[in-house]
């Protein structure tokens, strides 16, 4: 019993629990403590890094994804004339865009927008070149000049195309349409290599000058991209506009053109092939430039078709030329009083100086004919201006040589390129010896014979002749320019006295002035169908014709030539200079006619009636653009 008790009490002693001690308690509590200590430190340091630290920043990513923010295309700068009549503008342009990091599958997008407003191969192609180079964040033109059934379609089916929206940007409008083409040029998208340049023209909507003014001034017309952020939803649906910054538009551009006279030059000129410029030829303000055939600027916006392209390039009147910048031809008489001047201020030659004229000139067995087949006797530089007898020009430029002419020409503005705000300037040739061994051939007497009388290698652009006139007339170097006003800050070329004298003697510059005038007003002169028809004004000038074709010594002496028979392309070039009034010149005009025939019988009463509307409406002198010209009032 006894044994059996003290079995039970062990069994009893071994069911207790062991208590553990005090110290191991401890330790363990501490090390638990300081585990969740440490993982609440974290999250708490965490917790304050997202909201303290870092709480602007993924305010504005959690902002972002119900905002988008994009750059917007400036308003391109205006271009007017000298009076504010608007020559290049912008209108609305409702167009798809494709906001490309707001898809998921661009390619999807664009199939599904495909199919609500299609898309031609011109697009597709666009969209891929676009897609290839500019950035995620910038949108890409899906179609332009959407038409509101375009616009509710696309509204319609927003849910399926994300990333899409509809926005109005601005085209380039030419008023005028091509009355100031080949001035004011055109835009066209911009390429790989204008993105290259600027990141900004990859923007929707933005356009690059390809000619003209819009060309040469086209940094200070592009302007500064604005911006605009919209509220989307988790598709890319915008929701609506929150905040828009406008871009700032680009200069606006004041040229020294007068739309109204440039208007009667191209209407007097009418289907002719031909050019015109018209300077104040105290300044070099150009008032009229005139290149016809002309064409439609805006087509080049929207993109010109296959064609319209290859009617243009095969048209042998070349439309897209500017015949007054890139124009090159033989001007004939008009620079025998270039001649003139390197004669007087080499020395070679004086005033009362006379040559023979027979009606021919023979050197080293060849025959170089005057005109005139009766010649015009004995006579002197001014008697030679006034006849624009060859002979008399023939042995002039035998004396003195090439190099004395060359120099003159150069100087005034024959055969040099002139620095007026347009591109693709074509400067003349003023040949010489050294310029021909340039070529690989042998100078000989009968090339400075033919130089001098303008024909040979000659060659000046219109442009050129009529700066050539405004120097002959003011005295000054005057240069040609466009450009009269940049925003409200004038060009430092305005200015009448801003251009130096020439360096030719002013007794030199009479003897050629009063030749000129002669020209136009004496008995005998060659262009009297030039004479002005305004009381107490009179006009100076020089005719020319210039050869395209050799006329054989046969045919010139069997006295049955008649150059008009010949095909249109085969006639001489006929040209006109001159300026007026006589006594306080003010106005120059040069006039070129493709195969016009005689330049006393076609271009000098174009001239004529073109110098007579400068003079009436005078628009050096106005402020406000003259209300009526010389053909509205006849």
């Amino acid at each position: 019993m006894k044994f059996r008790r003290k079995q039970t009490n062990r069994l009893m002693l071994k069911r207790q629990p062991v208590k553990p001690s005090r110290g191991i308690f401890t330790r363990r509590a501490l090390i638990v403590l300081a585990a969740q200590a440490g993982v609440l430190g974290v999250l708490g340091k965490r917790l304050y890094d997202l909201q303290v630290v870092n709480g602007g920043h993924l305010k504005e990513l959690a902002a972002r994804n119900r905002t988008s923010k994009r750059l917007l295309a400036p308003a391109r700068g205006l271009i007017s004339d000298r009076f504010g009549v608007q020559l290049a503008g912008n209108k609305e342009n409702w167009r798809a865009l494709l906001m490309p990091e707001e898809t998921t599958d661009i390619q999807a997008t664009i199939a599904r927008f495909n199919q609500i407003v299609p898309l031609d191969e011109r697009d597709h192609a666009r969209i891929e070149r676009d897609l290839r180079h500019v950035r995620k964040y910038v949108p890409v033109a899906l179609k332009d000049f959407l038409t509101w059934d375009d616009m509710a379609r696309i509204e319609l089916n927003a849910p399926s195309l994300p990333g899409v929206l509809v926005d109005v940007g601005s085209t380039r409008l030419y008023p005028l349409g091509p009355l100031l083409a080949h001035i004011v040029g055109y835009v066209a998208p911009p390429n790989e290599h204008d993105v290259a340049t600027s990141p900004m023209m990859a923007l929707p909507g933005m356009r690059a000058g390809r000619a003209g003014i819009e060309q040469t001034q086209d940094l200070a017309l592009r302007g500064q991209p604005g911006s605009v952020e919209m509220e989307v939803n988790s598709l890319g649906r915008v929701m609506g506009e929150m905040d828009r910054v406008d871009g700032q538009q680009g200069d606006e551009i004041a040229l020294t053109i007068d739309a109204g006279l440039q208007q009667m030059v191209l209407n007097r000129i009418g289907d002719q092939s031909a050019s015109a410029v018209v300077m104040d030829c105290r300044n070099g303000e150009v008032l009229a430039m005139v290149s016809t055939p002309s064409f439609d600027p805006s087509l080049f916006d929207s993109g010109v078709s296959h064609a319209q392209w290859i009617e243009w390039t095969n048209n042998e009147r070349t439309p897209l030329i500017n015949k007054a910048v890139s124009g090159v031809y033989p001007p004939g008489s008009t620079f025998k009083p270039a001649v003139a001047l390197a004669a007087l201020k080499s020395g070679g030659l004086s005033p009362q100086d006379r040559f023979f004229c027979p009606g021919h000139y023979d050197m080293g067995g060849v025959r170089f004919h005057c005109w005139s087949r009766w010649g015009h006797g004995s006579i002197d530089m001014q008697q030679a201006l006034m006849y624009s007898c060859d002979v008399y020009f023939y042995q002039a430029a035998r004396k003195i040589g090439m190099d004395p002419i060359k120099d003159m020409a150069n100087g005034f503005g024959l055969g040099t390129k002139l620095g007026i705000e347009l591109p693709h300037i074509r400067p003349g040739v003023i040949p010489t010896p050294d310029w021909r061994r340039k070529h690989g051939f042998h100078w000989n007497g009968g090339d400075t014979v033919n130089a001098g009388i303008g024909q040979g290698f000659v060659q000046v652009t219109p442009l050129e002749l009529a700066t050539y006139v405004s120097r002959i007339a003011s005295g000054r170097n005057v240069e040609p320019h466009l450009v009269r006003r940049v925003n409200e800050t004038a060009s430092d070329k305005t200015a009448l006295d801003a251009a130096p004298p020439m360096d030719v003697e002013a007794k030199h510059l009479n003897v050629i002035r009063q030749g000129m005038f002669d020209v136009v007003n004496a008995h005998r002169g060659t262009a009297p169908k030039a004479k002005l028809n305004i009381p107490g004004v009179q006009m100076a000038g020089k005719t020319g014709s210039a050869q395209v074709r050799r006329v054989s010594r046969a045919l010139r002496e069997s006295g049955h030539f008649n150059s008009m028979a010949l095909p249109w392309e085969d006639r001489p070039h006929a040209l006109f200079i001159c300026f007026a009034p006589y006594d306080a010149p003010r106005y120059a005009v040069a006039v070129v006619i493709e195969h016009g025939n005689a330049g006393a019988d076609a271009a000098a009463p174009l001239a004529r009636d073109i110098m007579t509307d400068a003079l009436m409406r005078d628009p050096v002198n106005h402020i406000h653009e003259p209300g009526q010209t010389v053909a509205e009032a006849d």
